[in-house]
Order: structure tokens, then sequence, then C-alpha cells
């Protein structure tokens, strides 16, 4: 059984985010997500609006999602991986080459075109700028 790991915030879930959790899926037979923290989020300069329990149950109510876990440091992928006994990294190309060295594979999938949380969140701040 080939066991895939992806990271992520999902945020204002989307599209996307659904996107590349089942094009990761289609990698493996397993497919196992880290979502990342409100203290990680932090630390990238992010605020999430949704708060992380409820991004957990969206993640973990996709047919295509296995495992679920919380992600509290980029710097600690390797060992996620290695815990998680991941056999390949899914993320998205906005991070390619960023993660060459962890010890599995790496495969960056292309991002769906027009279509981010930042996307969203300018695009309600627009509606609702007074």
């Amino acid at each position: 059984m080939k066991r895939v790991i992806t990271f992520g915030t999902f945020d204002l879930f989307h599209i996307g985010h659904l996107n590349i959790l089942r094009r990761a899926k289609e990698q493996g037979d397993y497919l196992i997500v880290g979502v990342s923290s409100d203290e990680l989020n932090e630390k990238k300069g992010k605020k999430s609006i949704i708060p992380l329990k409820d991004r957990i149950e969206i993640v973990k109510s996709l047919t295509c999602v296995d495992e679920v876990f919380i992600e509290d440091s980029l710097e600690l992928k390797d060992e996620y991986i290695k815990k998680y006994n991941a056999e390949l990294l899914v993320m998205g190309d906005d991070w390619k080459d960023k993660f060459n060295w962890v010890s599995c594979n790496v495969k960056y999938l292309e991002r769906t075109p027009n279509i981010s949380t930042t996307y969203l969140k300018n695009s309600i701040a627009m509606v609702y700028k007074d």
C-alpha cells in the first residue's frame, strides 16, 4: 500500500483544495493530510478565518482523505513523513523545490487556476468594503 502525505491550511475550503487532495490520493492508496495549526499559520504570516477544529473536520469528511493530523511546524515535515510511513509527499506547485530535502519522493502538483484562499479573502473584503 503506497502512503501519500500532504499538508495545508485548508482555510475557506474551496475547489482548489478539493482538486489537490483528490489528485494527491490518485498518487497512492492511502492519503494522510497535515492541517496547519493556527500557530503555524501565524508564523507564516497568515490568519485563519475558520477555526482549526472545523478545518480538520472538513478535511476528515472527504472520501479521498484517510487520516488527518495537526501540523505544528514546517521544519518537522520529514518527522511527519517518517511517523506516518509516507512514501510520497505531494504539495502544490507554489511550493516547488522547497521540500526536496525530505526523506521520501516529492511531487508538486499544479494548482487550480484562479482560486486561492487569499483570492477569496480579497474578494470578500471587496464585497463588504464600505
